[in-house]
């Protein structure tokens, strides 16, 4: 990298920024994860390499712009060897910890008194997706008792919230409805929350399911020639029913 960003380098990483390389850091995280959900090890041996590579050009970025806060590659690594340490005195120290779950909250007193001064929601990005971020500011904020005892409250909200959307659908006011949708979404991340679901993976999961059945479906309709927008809705409910049942057989 100090070879790329040198007078003799790449036209081309020189002229790059912290900001201008803010959406591939996003996007090969975002790669990476796909790798993940595929359990394909190859892949995503090259998609910690990418992400890596962010990493380090992030911080050579760092040490050539920065003035007083300027930082290296070393740092980096110095400095979240110093936080493991420091957030696991059961295993560096002469603590103990009985379980994960006490190991969790050791963590998070531990991270409290370190940034002390700062509200809870401050370490929440504004960037994650919504979903994602909506979980992470449901967890921290249960850290102030802002949340309920156990799982059947979020559920009972979530009634709640859908008759107060049927509501606003019935008035027919766009800026309500969007509230209450916003609501819903917001109860169900607390539903994932308390039964330790990821809300966002849990939608992945989702779409990636529909997306398998509308490629079955649109094959079906390639094969058979057949336009969909000529078909009624009992038409269309047959072909959608084939498609989830052949994914469930496991065909193509």
């Amino acid at each position: 990298m100090a070879r790329l960003l040198s007078p003799e380098g790449c036209p081309w990483d020189r002229e790059q920024t912290l900001e201008s390389l803010r959406p591939y850091v996003i996007e090969e995280a975002h790669e990476v994860v796909d790798a993940i959900d595929r359990r394909d090890l190859p892949h995503l041996r090259e998609e910690l390499g990418d992400l890596l590579l962010q990493i380090v050009f992030q911080s050579a970025l760092a040490e050539r712009e920065g003035e007083t806060d300027r930082f290296h590659i070393d740092d980096v690594i110095q400095g979240i060897c110093e936080k493991l340490v420091r957030r696991h005195p059961h295993v560096f120290g002469d603590e103990h910890a009985a379980d994960s779950s006490a190991v969790l909250a050791r963590w998070e007193e531990l991270k409290a008194k370190e940034k002390a001064g700062r509200g809870v929601l401050d370490g929440v990005p504004v960037a994650m997706s919504a979903l994602l971020r909506a979980q992470r500011v449901g967890e921290k904020a249960a850290h102030l008792a802002l949340d309920w005892p156990d799982a059947e409250g979020p559920r009972r909200k979530l009634d709640e919230e859908i008759a107060e959307l049927d509501e606003a659908l019935r008035a027919g006011d766009r800026e309500w409805i969007e509230a209450e949708l916003g609501d819903i979404l917001f109860t169900v991340t607390s539903i994932a929350r308390k039964h330790n679901l990821d809300a966002e993976a849990a939608l992945r999961r989702t779409i990636d399911t529909f997306a398998r059945r509308v490629g079955h479906f649109e094959g079906t309709l390639r094969a058979r020639d057949i336009d969909p927008r000529g078909l009624s809705a009992e038409q269309l409910d047959v072909l959608w029913n084939d498609a989830k049942e052949a994914l469930r057989r496991g065909g193509a």
